[in-house]
């Protein structure tokens, strides 16, 4: 399941470069999808090592 995680985040964040540097209108949504996943990852980074 853990893979998975990184597996969504690491698509969204490729979504998200291509949007912003290649000048397409995805629109607000996935920013809001970028932060939720770059804020899963840090808890499950924060739980493992705690």
């Amino acid at each position: 399941m853990g893979n998975l995680l990184y597996l969504v985040a690491l698509v969204l964040v490729i979504i998200w470069a291509v949007s912003f540097l290649g000048g397409y209108y995805t629109g607000g949504i996935i920013h809001v999808l970028l932060v939720i996943a770059i804020v899963a990852v840090l808890l499950k980074v924060i739980r493992r090592t705690a």
